[in-house]
């Protein structure tokens, strides 16, 4: 039951990391879009913040959780 319990929880983590790239490759869409024939730095400098805080908050905050979790079910 608990290599079940492991391996769900590494399954939320490989899509975590898979969700951090698609937000991140958004990001740089989003800012090559806005590169586009403009000298835009104020326009950039959004995308790239807020890509910066999403991946903070999902990454940053919810995989040590996770951790946490996968260390006290090995006990």
């Amino acid at each position: 039951m608990e290599k079940k319990k492991i391996a769900s929880i590494a399954t939320i983590m490989g899509s975590l990391i898979i969700a951090s790239a698609i937000i991140w490759g958004i990001v740089i869409i989003g800012t090559s879009a806005a590169l586009k024939g403009t000298d835009c730095y104020g326009e950039i400098q959004n995308i790239l913040v807020g890509g910066v805080f999403m991946h903070i908050i999902m990454i940053g905050g919810v995989i040590p959780i996770i951790t946490k979790r996968i260390k006290n079910t090995e006990k």
